[in-house]
């Protein structure tokens, strides 16, 4: 008997949500096969099999759990009892010809195809094995599908072990709106549904849904209410002309992808000026610790990734000593690891400054709140053609806005407003980034 505890997944994680079991209980399981998921404050962990057996569940999904606890056991015998459960159907067809010993001559011809087949019997384990195929489905998504009208055999599965997230629920809501309207009306148990059905896509229901906050939602909100309570927190605005990283974009993109097997993106010449703008204001680089002032002189920069479960921001380290493709490279990394729920916690830890793009998913404009205990972040946002005076002249550029948040104890205004207006200068003239001008 094995059994399967919740991980140790950093000094300061005491406890995590068993956020689903992608296995039944009492399924057959191979070595390696995801069992079950966990989320921390931190990260969402993928669980596998220490070995092959049976799983037995002891902690059904949704619960809370502290680290080490045993959530559930494989049974390594199960499997091997059935094993030979399978093989003692060949017994009686050995019988068999010794009641047809009467046939002397049959019995070399004879039983062998009845012992062939006698291992027949061992189908009813398989269909177990098949169930895995269809999609597992946790009580959340099923709740949510059911408040959306939507057919689960219908929605295609992204999450690991083939499970069904709330993400593709909502997918699969947003791409066939406009079909399901006739299609949901007839499912609704309210008969009385008439008024709903004149206009509106989804009849009106007055009705409170109520759902425990995640690990790591927890986690954000304690963060974010720390930062605005604890720190004195500020931020300066400026605007960018994205011409030149546009068009250097554009005339050595290709190359640059066929050379280093990496798209050249925007992030990376906001990393490297970043860099370069921390070692002019040091202070944008430290932390304040108690009545001491920290600083740093190396360059871990995080980048806000939005994720299905929440923010994370993964940090790139020694971001000063990395070239555009590498940081590219680790920009890309990272997202696929987020995708796959992959993060560790070391991915997460020590940053120095953060980077957040607002602009993905089209803001015009914001103040992103600091990551303590980090004093500074940039926000970068959406790329915008603007009429905009140059050379006296009104012209059409593409602009991007850009805020930055800092803690005001430790930055003063002219050193938040120099190390913004740095930022646009070597953006605006990305050629000063690569000669370090």
């Amino acid at each position: 008997m094995i059994e399967l505890k919740i991980p140790e997944v950093g000094e300061s994680v005491q406890e995590a949500l068993l956020a689903q079991w992608l296995k039944r209980d009492g399924e057959s399981v191979r070595k390696d096969d995801i069992l079950f998921v966990i989320e921390t404050d931190k990260v969402t962990l993928e669980i596998s099999a220490p070995a092959d057996g049976v799983l037995r569940i002891l902690v059904p999904e949704g619960q809370t759990v502290k680290v080490g606890a045993v959530v559930g056991q494989i049974e390594e015998t199960a499997e091997k009892k059935g094993a030979a459960g399978v093989k003692k159907p060949p017994e009686p067809a050995e019988k068999a010809p010794e009641e047809e010993s009467k046939a002397p001559r049959p019995e070399a011809p004879g039983p062998a195809p009845p012992e062939r087949r006698a291992p027949e019997p061992s189908p009813p384990p398989r269909p177990e094995g098949a169930t895995p195929s269809k999609p597992i489905i946790s009580s959340l998504v099923r709740a949510l599908a059911e408040e959306k009208g939507v057919d689960l055999s219908a929605v295609t599965p992204t999450g690991p072990g083939g499970r069904i997230t709330e993400g593709d629920v909502l997918l699969f809501v947003e791409q066939h709106a406009p079909e399901k309207p006739a299609a949901q009306a007839p499912k609704r148990e309210h008969p009385p549904a008439a008024p709903a059905q004149e206009e509106g896509l989804y009849p009106a229901r007055e009705e409170i849904i109520r759902k425990p906050m995640s690990p790591i939602r927890q986690r954000i909100a304690a963060r974010l209410l720390d930062a605005r309570q604890n720190t004195a927190m500020l931020t300066t605005f400026n605007e960018i002309d994205m011409s030149r990283v546009q068009a250097l974009r554009k005339q050595f993109g290709e190359e640059f992808r066929q050379k280093h097997g990496i798209r050249l993106g925007i992030m990376s010449f906001f990393l490297k000026a970043s860099v370069a703008a921390l070692k002019q204001m040091p202070e944008v680089n430290a932390f304040i610790e108690g009545n001491e002032i920290v600083y740093h002189n190396y360059y871990h920069i995080g980048v806000a990734i939005g994720a299905e479960r929440g923010l994370v921001v993964p940090v790139i380290r020694n971001s000063g000593s990395l070239g555009f493709a590498a940081l590219e490279r680790a920009i890309a990394d990272f997202a696929k690891k987020v995708e796959e729920n992959r993060l560790d916690i070391s991915d997460l830890e020590g940053g120095t400054f953060t980077i957040t793009n607002g602009g993905v998913f089209g803001s015009l404009l914001s103040t992103p709140i600091l990551n303590p205990p980090q004093s500074a972040i940039l926000g970068m946002h959406k790329i915008e053609d603007r009429p905009v005076v140059a050379a006296e002249q009104i012209v059409i550029r593409p602009m991007m806005y850009v805020a930055l948040s800092y803690d005001h104890r430790i930055i003063d205004g002219r050193e938040a407003v120099t190390f913004l207006r740095r930022i646009k200068d070597l953006v605006e003239n990305p050629e000063r980034i690569m000669i370090e001008l």
